[in-house]
């Protein structure tokens, strides 16, 4: 009975297009906000944070950018690899070749050099669809797995190919420790997950939608193909390569090419099919699926097979991580196309039903 929304009365417009209808859900995500604010730091310890959490936030808002150009805008993509990629380094050469650059506005630089490639890139998409379109975007990863493997001035000229950071701050709140790196990108994620909501939900939203359903019809009432796939592919390369900024300077510190391989590409779209295409809530299941089971699995298998007397080593275990990805991949588009977070709607319609199911 209390989960739902009865006598809640919307009484202007601007209160009937709210992003949470419901009285009870808008509590329940500025709880989990403020949990995650006050209550984790307090609770989790080192390895939680860096293992675990910094991940899952940053994967989260790279989910984000991704979700927006394929479920909601249904244009194939497998160049975010490469997106985050070019978040990383062009942030990494403004915060290092501009003296007193704030470490945000460098993140966000790296975000915009990011759209600039995504549109290059997202060019073909207007004219192509499906796996043609899926293929440019490949083009786009190996051609910046290329670029930052073999030009130097993306690196500072470092002779081994990697860069590395330290020493961030801001407006004097020095990033240093796992606690401070989780509550900085928390930050970020919350400020673009509201963006994105909103952008979903407004004309551009419906424009991106409408161009998944069908472009032509589309076209036909006036939405322009070319307006609404670009701005799909600038706002999703701009998220992914703060993400990828965040992904480098908070998470790994150091790193090279390798860290935005087409394996990242593809980690970052079972996310959205495992998650659930076209749905914001969907991006951060995803995320927590895909970075909580290798270390569910890192602990449970060695376990069960100690109770049969076998030995479990760590190459099985990433076999078989990767044979459950497949299955569950294969598995949702069968059974659940729109994935964990079409179930987790299911869950709430019934709830709200509880306790006279109909």
């Amino acid at each position: 009975m209390f989960y739902r929304e009865n006598g809640q009365f919307k009484t202007s417009y601007r209160a009937d297009q709210q992003i949470f209808p419901i009285a009870q859900d808008k509590w329940a995500i500025l709880a989990i906000v403020a949990f995650a604010a006050i209550g984790i730091p307090l609770l989790v310890d080192e390895y939680l944070f860096r293992a675990i959490l910094i991940p899952f936030l940053i994967l989260s808002m790279a989910a984000l950018g991704v979700n927006i150009l394929v479920g909601y805008c249904g244009q194939i993509s497998l160049g975010s690899g490469a997106f985050m990629a070019v978040g990383a380094y062009m942030a990494y050469n403004t915060y290092i070749r501009i003296d007193g650059m704030p470490l945000i506005v460098a993140l966000l630089s790296g975000g915009f050099f990011a759209t600039l490639v995504g549109l290059v890139f997202g060019i073909p998409s207007l004219r192509v669809k499906g796996l043609y379109l899926a293929v440019a975007t490949l083009a786009a990863q190996f051609f910046c797995d290329w670029a930052f493997l073999r030009i130097g001035w993306f690196t500072n000229n470092n002779a081994s190919g990697s860069v590395s950071v330290s020493n961030l701050n801001v407006l004097g709140w020095t990033i240093n420790t796992p606690m401070e790196k989780y509550l900085f990108c928390l930050a970020f994620l919350v400020v673009f997950g509201v963006l994105a909501k909103n952008l979903v939900r407004g004309a551009i939203g419906r424009e991106w939608m409408a161009i998944r359903d069908m472009d032509v019809a589309a076209s036909v009432i006036g939405i322009r193909p070319m307006y609404a796939k670009l701005s799909a592919f600038a706002v999703s390369s701009f998220i992914i390569g703060v993400a990828g900024g965040l992904w480098g300077f908070i998470h790994l510190g150091s790193w090279e090419p390798a860290a935005f391989s087409i394996d990242r590409s593809f980690q970052l779209l079972f996310m959205v099919i495992i998650g659930g295409m076209g749905s914001i809530m969907g991006s951060f299941f995803g995320a927590a699926f895909i970075v909580v089971l290798p270390i569910f699995l890192n602990q449970i298998l060695p376990w069960l097979g100690s109770l049969v007397g076998l030995s479990v080593s760590t190459a099985a275990v990433s076999h078989t991580e990767f044979m459950i990805f497949g299955a569950l991949i294969v598995w949702f588009l069968i059974v659940e196309p729109h994935g964990l977070a079409k179930l987790w709607s299911i869950g709430k319609q019934k709830l709200r039903l509880w306790p006279f199911p109909h």
